[in-house]
């Protein structure tokens, strides 16, 4: 038994083609420190934040893949998440493969293109802290195929949904875990005419900061890239950036709440 609730978000990792450059951004922006899993694991990188697990870097397996964080999702059997994944028009890419003792782990693809992980966890349960200063906070799809991933994740997951915005001008869904209303997993943002053609579905992951102008002028003097301002919103203000290798990502201070929803 996962210590996630099957279907909660329980780890996050980017994939970066220079691993040594990833420590460095992420080390000065979030405070991160890091421990090289070695050679047998293809050096993938954990994260640390206070002694606490975060996140992880890894090596990109391939120079064609773009450079991207990917979020994982808790399951209790991997493999019968697997089997509900094609069964709903899903396609799983990868596993599911066991990872030593730290657990069982399988990529997928949705209906509507966002790639996300499926995590089994063993000896790594995912986070050691969320929703603290660099630490991840929340993650939403951002899909141009709304109906049908509306579809597939409640049958993957058992998700209950909850209609945010008008549904026309503003389609926004809120995932909860089944029966009950508070314990809210992910977000769903259909994409409009307004995010070029060419920008694949994907899901967005956010990482509370303690200021977030700070944060946005931290990621330009690192080499990234502020691709939406800062700005707020009724959950803290926000910003969209990517680091200095391309991998797009947002930050939040919590304590700043006001207009505006994040993902708009």
């Amino acid at each position: 038994m996962s210590a996630f609730s099957e279907g909660a978000p329980c780890w996050a990792d980017v994939f970066l083609p220079d691993l040594e450059a990833g420590r460095r951004f992420y080390g000065e922006l979030f405070g991160w420190t890091f421990r090289d899993q070695g050679e047998e694991f293809g050096h993938y990188t954990m994260a640390e934040r206070d002694g606490k697990a975060v996140a992880a870097l890894m090596s990109k397996a391939d120079a064609s893949m773009p450079a991207a964080w990917s979020v994982y999702i808790a399951s209790d059997d991997a493999a019968k998440t697997a089997a509900r994944i094609r069964e709903a028009g899903g396609q799983v890419a990868f596993g599911p493969d066991a990872i030593g003792d730290a657990g069982v782990m399988l990529g997928a693809i949705d209906p509507g293109g966002s790639f996300f992980g499926v995590w089994q966890g063993g000896g790594h349960p995912g986070f050691g802290v969320v929703n603290e200063p660099g630490a991840f906070c929340w993650t939403e799809n951002h899909t141009r195929d709304a109906d049908a991933v509306d579809t597939f994740y409640p049958a993957v997951f058992g998700y209950d949904a909850r209609q945010i915005g008008d549904g026309s001008t503003f389609d926004y869904k809120v995932w909860t875990l089944p029966g009950d209303p508070e314990a809210q997993a992910a977000g769903r943002l259909r994409r409009g005419d307004e995010v070029p053609a060419g920008v694949p579905s994907a899901f967005r992951i956010y990482f509370v900061v303690p200021d977030c102008d700070d944060a946005a002028a931290t990621v330009r003097r690192l080499g990234g890239q502020v691709v939406m301002d800062p700005e707020d919103s009724p959950y803290g203000r926000t910003a969209v950036v990517a680091d200095d290798q391309g991998a797009h990502f947002a930050v939040v201070d919590v304590r700043r709440r006001g207009g505006g929803i994040p993902g708009r």
